[in-house]
């Protein structure tokens, strides 16, 4: 793609309808806000400027792109005009794209600049054909050049049934872009300017002006709801796992698997039903986690085990063949080559060596009651063996080839080679409990 070419995502509006404290376009959606995927999809045609347009009081929500500030919500032309500092002296083509679609892929905004160019266009229209099409302004066109965009409350009732609407994106050349922003009018008392009426004004004047129908109309249409969101958050999670899968990951269940953008999964991983894999969770060939399992920042390493019903924390890092089993929890602590925690244990802030094993009930303790003191760590060396209920209270260390005795509380360091811990002696009083039952009468 020419490096002729801008981009201007606007992402200032209120999003009333999600009913949330939280901006619409920062809702998140597998490990991304949801502008940050408008973003990423832009970014693929490298466009220079790429410009955010946004509120005052997000003006500090962006890192690696320019941003342009509405200072208050009038439409989307009063929102393209926010950014024409930015683009002052550029003369090329200006993509015009609602920071709201999520689903938007990079081959659509290439094949809508394309269309654009072969028709020498002086704007092109992004359509879709949705399911429904609701409250969207419909597109009349002559073969691919518009004729008008008709919103669906001024539509006549043979308008209303043409299928084709208008997704609300557009490439611009810039030298008719900003000339019709500078036309525009309120339409209403609040002041608001639209977009829409600077695509009519250059088909007023007898430009061209085509439009490119998307292939997909789930990768056209904008998120306005919670409902929206959680639909638009299957497609995105259906399109990672196929490109996981398609790259030699086995997903048992893909309906039931959850895996954020950045995470990055190695040929031959496998990934059990009700799975969740969140941020930059790394996961080796031959790893395998689930079901009932989720990892968050976490690293698993080559023929690591992880789960069922298992929560790596931020920071846990699996070696080669570790395991961490069933209702484990770790965060922040390493796990060292074929070093298991089966089950039932929290480790935290923890390092654990080679060939050990956490018996059941494991719990470090790492978490001074003093405010304001850090949490501190455990080590438990090579070759440890480590018996049932056992508390590690931090900052502690057991050395290599160690045991720890069951039910015991570990407060001192355990030298290498050393066995740890004795809880009181257990004391049987034989026959008290028969002693003490009443006599059964009988008949």
């Amino acid at each position: 793609m020419s490096s002729e070419i801008a981009a201007v995502i606007m992402a200032g509006g209120l999003g009333t309808r999600m009913r949330s404290a939280t901006p619409k376009h920062f809702h998140p959606l597998l490990g991304r806000r949801m502008v940050d995927w408008v973003v990423g999809a832009a970014a693929e045609l490298a466009p220079e400027p790429l410009v955010v347009v946004t509120s005052p009081e997000n003006l500090g929500a962006y890192d690696g792109v320019a941003v342009a500030v509405q200072k208050r919500a009038l439409g989307t032309g009063d929102a393209v005009r926010s950014a024409a500092g930015l683009l002052e002296g550029f003369d090329g083509d200006v993509l015009i794209l609602n920071g709201d679609v999520p689903a938007l892929r990079p081959d659509v905004l290439r094949s809508l600049v394309e269309v654009h160019r072969d028709e020498q266009a002086a704007a092109t229209v992004l359509s879709f054909e949705p399911k429904q099409a609701r409250h969207y302004g419909r597109i009349l066109r002559d073969g691919d050049r518009l004729l008008r965009i008709v919103e669906a409350v001024d539509a006549s009732d043979e308008e209303l049934v043409v299928p084709e609407v208008n997704s609300g994106m557009y490439v611009f050349r810039a030298d008719a872009l900003w000339p019709a922003l500078e036309r525009l009018e309120p339409r209403n008392k609040q002041g608001e300017l639209y977009i829409t009426d600077a695509v009519g004004f250059l088909v007023e004047d007898g430009g061209l002006v085509a439009v490119y129908k998307a292939p997909d109309p789930l990768e056209a249409e904008g998120v306005n709801t919670r409902a929206e969101l959680a639909a638009t958050a299957a497609l995105l999670r259906n399109r990672i796992n196929e490109e996981h899968m398609l790259a030699g990951v086995s997903i048992a269940d893909p309906g039931t698997t959850w895996i954020d953008h950045g995470v990055e999964l190695e040929a031959d991983a496998t990934v059990h039903p009700f799975t969740v894999l969140r941020g930059s969770t790394r996961m080796a060939t031959g790893a395998e986690i689930g079901p009932h399992a989720v990892a968050h920042d976490a690293e698993i390493g080559p023929g690591a085990v992880v789960g069922p019903f298992c929560y790596l924390r931020p920071g846990t890092v699996l070696a080669a063949g570790a395991k961490a089993g069933t209702f484990v929890e770790i965060k922040n602590a390493r796990v060292g080559e074929r070093s298991k925690v089966p089950h039932l244990s929290y480790i935290g802030d923890a390092e654990i060596g080679e060939d050990s094993n956490i018996g059941a009930g494991a719990i470090t303790a790492n978490f001074p009651h003093e405010p304001g003191q850090p949490k501190q760590q455990t080590k438990i060396g090579k070759n440890v063996r480590t018996a049932v209920h056992n508390a590690f209270v931090a900052p502690v260390e057991i050395g290599d080839d160690s045991w720890t005795a069951a039910g015991s509380v570990i407060t001192d360091d355990v030298p290498p080679g050393s066995l740890a811990g004795f809880p009181p002696r257990q004391i049987t009083k034989e026959g008290y409990v028969s002693e003490r039952a009443e006599p059964d009468d009988g008949d």
